[in-house]
């Protein structure tokens, strides 16, 4: 290998994190060109917790039920509640959800037309088109960039996290490059122990670890010799700030061991209710994008069984999470996106190999948005009354998202780091090919 090139293959789950940790230094190593400082993106909010609802939700067993379907359609789920909005009513397996209606407001007409899930899950992510020739970045991946380390983020933790493992549908990044890239966690959240992959090794003790370094610094002769010299002190840092995350108290923000014992058995002691916890923890820590990688939503089969058990688990993580986020103020400097890559179809598939499943669905199907300067309260856009065709205000993916990156005071015309040089911006245009029916003004304060 030339020895002035350093590929990722050639890098440790913790050498990586080491690098990230130093600001910047992991492009360097990287061998990618360091991109140009950017000043602090300033707006209402300054968090995203994306709760990727993977597989793709129902929007009639959500938050768009329509009870007068007929069996068909609602299947068992034939007494949607009032919510504590009037005029507004969700799931009867959404309760606590009910409760905290102002704080989310609900559109229930998302359209792409996409049923394949890697298709759907790009254009859901990115708000582009796909097959345009480019890989363009998810929005975690734009947020890290206008609110990470190219705009002075100081934390030790990552800018943009995923609990617990990459959504694998596309290349969260694209063209921007691994500097963009999130730190997926692996391990498993509501464990006694939860093992971040490249913070804590599986069955080593925090007093190994702290002997261990020991051992390491006192057969460092050479580093000790070197003490001062210019070319190794942002080394040193480095590796002063992953021991902060392996055994100091950043690395704590990843532990829910420590937290009130009710307030952990209110958001459920699983592993989505553990990672809607700890997204809590890390948006108070300053981290800007974080994503919860929420896994079971593709129900062919079985349907209503798996949705008997995932909504009640979905109810508790979610409703406190908003509910934790407004005790502590923090909803309104966080976003709090709810969805997946699309619906699932209105008519259930009664029929074999699915005996009353749903397929996938992307002409008409649902999303959630709360805090950040959003509006709660409300709702945007209507389906008909099957569920199968948006009825008014239809929402584009790139509607949704360049909401966001404006509630995040990111600019929609400023350009994305282009390894060609090319002028590509944050939000396309029309002209571009992407369909749209306009930012959520309505609720955008």
């Amino acid at each position: 290998m030339n020895k002035n090139h350093f590929s990722i293959t050639d890098m440790t789950r913790r050498d990586m994190l080491r690098c990230s940790a130093a600001a910047g230094a992991g492009s360097l190593l990287l061998g990618a060109r360091p991109a140009a400082a950017l000043p602090a993106a300033t707006g209402k909010a300054k968090s995203v917790i994306q709760i990727w609802m993977w597989g793709g939700p129902s929007h009639l067993d959500t938050f768009d039920p329509k009870p007068g379907a007929g069996a068909d359609y609602c299947g068992p789920y034939t007494s949607p509640i009032e919510t504590n909005v009037s005029g507004i009513r969700i799931c009867e397996r959404l309760p606590l959800l009910a409760r905290q209606a102002d704080k989310y407001s609900i559109i229930r007409s998302m359209t792409h037309g996409i049923n394949g899930h890697e298709t759907a899950s790009y254009v859901t992510q990115t708000g582009r088109p796909a097959g345009t020739g480019d890989v363009y970045p998810c929005a975690g991946a734009v947020v890290s960039r206008f609110k990470g380390y190219d705009a002075g983020y100081k934390g030790l933790i990552p800018p943009y996290i995923v609990l617990t493992r990459p959504q694998g549908r596309f290349s969260e990044s694209g063209f921007m490059g691994l500097r963009y890239k999130p730190f997926a966690t692996g391990g498993k959240p509501s464990a006694s122990v939860f093992n971040v992959e490249g913070i804590v090794q599986e069955g080593i003790t925090e007093a190994r670890q702290i002997n261990r370094r020991r051992l390491l610094q006192d057969l460092d002769t050479f580093g000790r010799k070197a003490e001062g010299q210019a070319g190794l002190t942002g080394m040193d840092a480095c590796t002063e700030q992953a021991y902060d995350l392996i055994l100091g108290d950043a690395g704590k923000v990843f532990d829910v061991q420590n937290e009130d014992p009710k307030l952990r058995e209110r958001y459920g002691k699983n592993d989505f209710g553990a990672s809607c916890l700890i997204a809590r923890k890390l948006v108070e820590a300053g981290v800007p994008y974080v994503t919860i990688n929420y896994e079971g939503w593709d129900t062919h089969k079985k349907h209503f069984e798996i949705m008997n058990k995932k909504l009640t688990e979905m109810d508790r993580g979610f409703s406190t999470l908003l509910d934790d986020l407004h005790q502590r103020g923090l909803l309104d400097s966080t976003i709090v996106w709810w969805g997946g890559e699309f619906g699932r179809t209105p008519k259930i598939q009664w029929e074999a190999p699915w005996n009353g499943g749903r397929g996938h669905f992307g002409k008409c199907f649902s999303h959630v948005i709360a805090g950040g300067g959003f509006q709660g309260g409300q709702v945007i856009g209507t389906s008909n009354a099957t569920g199968m065709e948006v009825d008014n205000r239809p929402v584009y993916p790139m509607d949704l998202i360049g909401s966001i990156y404006e509630q995040l005071g990111i600019d929609g015309a400023a350009r994305l780091p282009h390894p060609q040089g090319l002028d590509v911006r944050v939000c396309p245009t029309e002209a571009e090919g992407v369909m749209s029916g306009g930012l959520l003004k309505e609720i955008m304060s």
